[in-house]
């Protein structure tokens, strides 16, 4: 009789996670936050709920986890260490990922999670402190990093704290793409670098 390999059941989980979490964001594109249920997301993702509960408290949880894993492969994996190029000019370094920071939130496989994540954080502080420290905050380090490349090189006044220097950047940004004021453009983005260079290169 031939032997017959046990089922990997690693392997199994991982499908059943990556359907679950791909299910979160069909969803959520397509019945919008407010409607998206456990049921629905066990439904299309063809597990039982409670294997959704074994693993997530929540449908916020379920869909933070979907939207970080959408950005890994963005980046090309949960192991790739992104940075902001540092090619010695700082105007072309930060006008690059804020263009490509626009392209991001205007692409709708992110936007409507982010929205949805946004949203709820308002009401529920836990995902909130989540997003912040799962996503936003080591986002902000590059911008840290790169501005701190910057002063020690000269190019940025060394007597200005990188924290508030990158909120002139990515401040605009997030305002606007969330009241929906006006456009969302790369000549946006680059306006937004070149005024805020104003304020923290050397005089």
């Amino acid at each position: 009789m031939a032997n017959k390999t046990a089922p990997d059941a690693s392997r199994r989980s991982e499908r059943s996670r990556r359907a679950i979490l791909d299910a979160a964001l069909e969803l959520v594109g397509e019945v919008g936050y407010p409607k998206l249920t456990i049921e629905a997301i066990a439904a299309r993702a063809g597990v039982g709920k409670q294997t959704i509960y074994r693993w997530w408290p929540s449908k916020a949880a379920v869909l933070l986890d979907a939207f970080i894993a959408l950005t890994e492969e963005a980046a090309g994996g949960p192991d790739v260490e992104y940075e902001i190029p540092d090619t010695g000019d700082l105007e072309a370094d930060l006008k690059m990922v804020l263009r490509a920071t626009v392209d991001e939130m205007c692409d709708p496989r992110y936007e409507r999670a982010s929205r949805a994540l946004a949203a709820e954080g308002v009401i529920n502080a836990e995902l909130a402190v989540q997003f912040v420290e799962r996503v936003l905050e080591p986002q902000l380090q590059l911008y840290v990093k790169r501005l701190r490349a910057a002063q020690e090189a000269g190019q940025a006044d060394p007597s200005f704290d990188p924290r508030i220097a990158l909120e002139l950047l990515v401040g605009p940004l997030a305002h606007r793409w969330l009241l929906r004021t006006r456009p969302m453009t790369h000549a946006y983005a680059d306006a937004v670098v070149e005024l805020a260079l104003r304020g923290i290169t050397p005089r």
